[in-house]
């Protein structure tokens, strides 16, 4: 069988790209046949011949299995059951429609969100932005023992200066196993505290308590240096959920964009005399 599949791969670099002329047949199920240029279409360049042998294998047992699926379903429904050509013609119209509309939205809506429509929309909305989980705004450090500096790592971070920032930088880079700064964007919490082996079970008390986390194990000395802090239950800072509303924005411009296309469209049929509505009685 594996000798047989090998030869399989011999016949696609053989025949290539050509093999509509010549196609070879490599299963069937009752009139259905499978053939080598169907195969080929599916084969990723640049396999081993070893590779594209196990991936033909798996192809053609996955093909037989389908079409003999198929046939059983085939078999036992009745001809009403087997007439999808209504469903076929809905899932035609719509996948048409969709792809206009989508190509509609790509070519002629305006995308741009301002800085100032994010602000009102927040302002505006600030009950739907309440937070669900802690977030930070932290340097987090993991370091050998034999490199830790604590006093000085946290004379830099509570500096918080171009220069600070830069000078830490550079220490980390050389010494550190981990570093991260989330001085500049809000993370989750536990982002930071997964990162340390410290049990803290009330991370919210802990937050209002402590500005620094440092604690150490066996190899390493690890630090957060909490900048600021938002709690569950507050309201999220604007910058944290700014991509989150600019795409709300959007996602309501849309809405409006097609509602206001389809009214166009059903005008210009108006005036162009494209439809009737016929009367009827009951």
């Amino acid at each position: 069988m594996y000798k047989h599949f090998i030869y399989i791969i011999f016949a696609i670099v053989v025949f290539g790209c050509d093999t509509r002329t010549e196609d070879v047949k490599l299963a069937s199920v009752e009139e259905r046949v499978l053939y080598l240029s169907d195969l080929t279409a599916f084969l990723p360049d640049n396999l081993s011949a070893e590779d594209s042998a196990a991936m033909a294998q798996d192809f053609i047992r996955n093909w037989v299995r389908k079409e003999l699926v198929l046939n059983k379903a085939e078999e036992n429904l009745s001809e009403n059951n087997k007439n999808v050509q209504k469903e076929l013609e809905e899932y035609r119209q719509s996948l048409i429609t969709y792809k206009y509309k989508k190509e509609l939205v790509r070519q002629k809506m305006d995308t741009t969100v301002t800085e100032e429509q994010i602000l009102d929309y927040y302002t505006k909305n600030q009950s739907n932005f309440l937070l669900r989980n802690n977030i930070v705004k932290a340097v987090f450090i993991k370091i050998p023992n034999e490199f830790a500096e604590p006093d000085r790592l946290k004379s830099l971070c509570n500096e918080n200066s171009e220069e600070s920032l830069n000078e830490l930088n550079d220490f980390c880079i050389r010494y550190a196993k981990a570093y991260d700064v989330f001085n500049n964007k809000w993370v989750n919490f536990n982002v930071v505290s997964t990162n340390i082996p410290e049990d803290i079970t009330n991370p919210e008390r802990y937050l209002a308590r402590n500005k620094v986390i440092e604690t150490r194990d066996s190899s390493y000395y690890y630090l957060a240096y909490i900048n600021d802090y938002k709690l569950t239950g507050q309201t999220a800072p604007v910058e944290h959920v700014s991509e989150n509303i600019k795409n709300l924005i959007l996602n309501t411009r849309k809405i409006d964009f097609l509602k206001d296309t389809e009214e166009e469209i059903y005008q210009e049929g108006i005036r162009s005399k494209k439809f009737k509505i016929y009367n009827f009685e009951n």
